[in-house]
């Protein structure tokens, strides 16, 4: 490079300035955001308590040294541990994530915005645990729930149009962005800083979706968030100490992201930044399962009434779903693990037909055991419907189809039974908030005693009264 070169820095890309004019300037009026926001903070945290009664999640977690303790650190929801900002942020998304029961969206590259929460939450207690110490006022939980709203934005806008998966890259990528940006922000930073931290996580690149696919289907696929979040604040403390950015990391001709990692495009944005992700966010209510394969366990559980005398009489199972269903979900041959059998669309449907019902464990070895599980996977018969494909795109509807039908050694068939929405998508938002409510309570029963199960619930089904409370008093409710 010249010297003359040298000095002509470029402008920033406008997809970093974008970002962070959003984070910086957006002044959030819904009250539907909120609302929402409330909900996916108590579902994600309830996910993670429940995630504690698993031996390969809990190995995770804590300081990186044995006892290592941080004066004033970030709580973990259900732990004793307080921890450096970046430790604990990996921590609370490591436990959000692990059971891939968090809420979701869906587009042209699929996440879990709540994956955030993490980051927010940690770099929340820490601040507000700091600011006390120092005699300077906590952030209080509506700050957290105005965070969670414009990660989610930012990770579901990007998502939209931009598909990371078609190029290898796992969706974890597009939480590092959103993470960076707000937490540059709540930690103090502009403009300027958030512009530097969020090129600095572009460069960065993106995780490999190898732990997410047959053969090497694996267990980071559950903590990948933790590690995207993690990433996400470091990058942020470093922003805020003056570290520079690169203007031009997207953009720039053969080094920058576009021309390394997205086939020379650059992203699309087609609408602006706002409450809309939030607003429409899915969520996982009555059973954990990768969300493309919701609504086929939803019919799985409306046959088994009807089908489960004469299991060994089918001949065929026809399961009618989407592309990307087809594209990450459909499987066939051996599952060789929880995280395995968690993204396979047969197999879940397999355990809906045959135990009516779907929960964590059946994802474990001694239910996977089962030979009828397998016996009815090789009777699968999987095919598009181009409709469903066409509307899981369509912003109008956004809709997650699927539908089983089934084919008995006699001839006889069951009805094609079809569900286009899944009980966590906004158009069942009545039928699907009392069961979110009463899974948000069984999972806090799982680590916690019945008194103070109540006083958590009361605060977070308050509304008023949990945006009214300071985040350090928040976090210190669910210190066991």
């Amino acid at each position: 490079m010249t010297a003359s070169s040298s000095k002509n820095r470029p402008e920033p890309d406008p997809i970093l300035v974008d970002i962070a004019e959003y984070v910086t300037g957006y002044t959030i009026e819904s009250p539907l955001a909120f609302e929402t926001a409330r909900h996916c903070l108590v579902d994600s945290l309830g996910c993670g308590l429940l995630a504690l009664r698993y031996p390969e999640c809990t190995k995770h977690l804590g300081p990186v040294i044995s006892g290592t303790h941080v004066s004033n650190g970030a709580r973990v929801p259900g732990q004793q541990f307080e921890l450096d900002p970046v430790l604990a942020a990996f921590n609370i998304s490591c436990l959000i994530r692990w059971l891939d029961y968090n809420d979701t969206w869906l587009a042209a590259e699929w996440g879990h915005p709540s994956d955030n929460l993490g980051s927010i939450l940690a770099t929340a207690d820490f601040l507000s645990r700091r600011n006390v110490a120092e005699g300077r006022p906590p952030l209080m939980m509506r700050d957290v729930l105005t965070f969670m709203i414009k990660a989610y934005e930012i990770q579901g806008v990007l998502a939209l149009e931009n598909s990371l998966n078609r190029v290898g890259l796992d969706h974890v990528l597009f939480v590092k962005i959103a993470s960076t940006a707000v937490v540059t922000k709540m930690l103090g930073g502009g403009t300027d800083e958030i512009i530097n931290a969020v090129s600095n996580a572009f460069i960065d690149g993106g995780n490999l979706r190898v732990y997410r696919h047959a053969p090497n289907t694996g267990s980071r696929k559950s903590w990948a968030a933790g590690d995207a979040a993690s990433r996400a604040v470091w990058l942020a403390l470093t922003a805020m100490k003056g570290e520079m950015g690169y203007n031009s990391a997207m953009s720039v001709p053969k080094w920058g992201f576009y021309d390394v990692l997205f086939n020379g495009q650059p992203f699309i944005r087609s609408r602006p930044y706002g409450t809309y992700v939030m607003e429409n966010i899915l969520f996982k209510i009555s059973f954990p399962a990768e969300f493309h394969a919701q609504t086929a366990v939803e019919c799985a559980f409306k046959l088994n009434s009807k089908i489960k005398d004469r299991l060994d009489e089918i001949e065929t199972i026809t399961i009618t779903t989407h592309e990307s269903a087809i594209r990450i979900i459909d499987k066939t041959g051996p599952l060789n693990n929880p995280a395995d059998r968690d993204h396979c669309l047969q197999y879940m449907v397999a355990v809906g037909l045959i135990y009516g019902e779907l929960t964590a464990d059946h994802y474990e070895d001694i239910i996977a055991r089962e030979p009828l599980i397998d016996t009815l996977r090789e009777k699968m018969v999987v095919e598009e419907s181009p409709a469903y494909s066409k509307d899981y795109l369509d912003p109008q509807k956004r809709s997650i189809a699927n539908a089983l039908q089934i084919r008995f050694v006699d001839g006889s068939t069951t009805e094609k039974v079809a569900v286009e929405y899944p009980i966590g998508h906004r158009r069942r938002r009545n039928e699907g908030i009392p069961l979110l409510e009463e899974k948000f309570v069984s999972n806090l029963a799982s680590r916690f005693p019945a008194k103070r199960v109540e006083a958590i619930a009361d605060l977070c089904f308050d509304h008023k009264r949990l945006e009214a409370a300071t985040v350090n008093e928040f976090m210190q409710m669910f210190v066991i």
